[in-house]
């Protein structure tokens, strides 16, 4: 099926301008969980966001820079994603595992948010470091009955990780991380994994970002052109998620070395941020254009995934949903909000956390989608992102595509559920270099449901198709 454009309020042309400069912004090289006992009201529910489109900062109209990797005519894929995946266990009985992150060589390094980093290369896992200052969250212990909601560290912890861009030349390791030495805050750092002691090698490159029982966001990927993409959460302050100075609610953009990276956007506020108007985000990764996409949890259900734009203002928390939303007539007010790919409105929620654009060989009916991990809804959700006249994946089960008019103008999204409940809450779907795929679980959080946390858990698994 071949879906014919759509109007909006958030005019194609304006659109198809800004998503160009996204591109670069996200591609360019400088040099050549819940909150809600249901699961409804917090960072495992579902937001709502809009953003404005952008001018580059030095104010021509142009960037002078190109996007090696580039690939602006890619196609998404028209067949259906749904498959038989097999689930193969890796690592079992890990304290609420939070993100992972591969070496060029295929080495893992993986979080845990009590406070832990460990490898897992060649079968053996190995702790590396536990960060200066960093809380111990707390976990269940596996196969607990026990559902508490709040393990003692809320939704903070040791979580996003990534490594240097030049590993191993450079062998550092970035961390977000949850910190308590006074006043709680989320930091960002590096440490020297070829040091004898990663630990003392710790170097902070982003401090006070506020943080919170809930809403830290918490994601730390290294971008197609180098920079390092941080998502934060609001951190239990909404209103400042639109502050430009306030960095909580958005998505920063660093150098390696902590600097502001070249290109960011001119918004009067801090120039570490990238975006803003965001409730939760924790998932990021980009389209085969250099377009970056994150995944945002939402208030009430209303989870979402963007399109990143440059001092793009995503509306929260002044807007959060479609025309059946309470706060519709403030979201139609304001033009600049850069509408959401998805909303699942307030009917479901996914609770959207760590997600890949897979390219791997291993399950080809998932190529060229966006595969994202559920928590509440104890799923991965595969989705596929059509450009606006692309041929469309069939529907089928309990498959949505996201093609209403207030919507975003420039692509449909049409999202398919696999593996509901067969591994509880999932947190991160990542891709190794050689194009495996990924997934760890969050059951020992206090928040699982239907049979989990499992004896087993948290577990690393391989999913492959059967």
């Amino acid at each position: 099926m071949t879906r014919e454009p759509r109007r909006s309020r958030f005019p194609r042309r304006r659109f198809l301008a800004a998503v160009g400069m996204a591109t670069v912004a996200g591609c360019a090289s400088p040099s050549g969980d819940d909150s809600g006992a249901d699961g409804s009201d917090g960072g495992d529910g579902a937001d709502s966001s809009d953003g404005t489109a952008a001018t580059p900062v030095d104010g021509t109209g142009e960037y002078d820079h190109p996007t090696p990797g580039n690939d602006p005519d890619w196609e998404a894929p028209s067949g259906s994603p749904q498959v038989d995946v097999q689930v193969e266990t890796l690592i079992e009985n890990l304290e609420i595992p939070w993100d992972m992150a591969f070496t060029d060589d295929g080495t893992l390094y993986l979080t845990e948010r009590t406070g832990r980093v460990v490898t897992f290369d060649s079968g053996e896992v190995s702790e590396v470091a536990r960060p200066q200052d960093a809380i111990d969250a707390g976990a269940l212990e596996p196969g607990s009955d026990e559902e508490p909601w709040w393990v003692k560290g809320g939704e903070g912890g040791t979580l996003g990780i990534a490594v240097h861009p030049a590993f191993p030349d450079e062998t550092y390791v970035y961390l977000y991380y949850t910190a308590t030495n006074g006043e709680s805050n989320n930091r960002v750092v590096r440490l020297d994994v070829g040091a004898d002691d990663p630990a003392a090698t710790e170097e902070t490159l982003v401090d006070g970002i506020p943080a919170n029982n809930f809403h830290n966001g918490g994601r730390v990927r290294v971008g197609p052109e180098g920079n390092l993409w941080i998502t934060t959460g609001d951190a239990g302050e909404p209103a400042r998620a639109q502050d430009p100075s306030f960095l909580g609610g958005k998505i920063l953009r660093i150098t390696p070395e902590g600097d502001p990276a070249p290109g960011n956007p001119d918004l009067d506020g801090d120039p570490r941020v990238f975006s803003y108007g965001h409730r939760n985000p924790q998932g990021i990764d980009w389209l085969p254009s250099g377009v970056p996409v994150v995944t945002e949890h939402g208030p009430t259900n209303r989870d979402e995934v963007n399109v990143l734009l440059p001092g793009g203002n995503y509306g929260w928390d002044i807007a959060r949903g479609g025309p059946d939303d309470e706060q519709w007539e403030s979201y139609t007010a304001h033009e600049e909000f850069v509408p959401p790919l998805v909303n699942t409105g307030p009917g479901t929620g996914w609770a959207p956390t760590g997600a890949t654009f897979y390219t791997g060989d291993d399950i080809p009916a998932w190529q060229n989608r966006f595969v994202v991990g559920g928590l509440i809804s104890q799923s991965i959700w595969v989705v596929t992102i059509t450009p606006t006249g692309g041929d469309l994946p069939p529907l089928g089960g309990d498959a949505q595509r996201y093609d209403a008019d207030w919507l975003h103008p420039a692509y449909t999204a049409t999202a398919h559920r696999a593996l509901q409940d067969e591994l509880g809450r999932v947190r991160h779907v990542a891709q190794s270099p050689d194009g495996e795929l990924y997934a760890i679980t969050s059951n020992r959080d206090g928040r699982a449901r239907e049979g989990f946390p499992r004896d087993t858990d948290d577990v690393l698994v391989r999913l492959t198709t059967r």
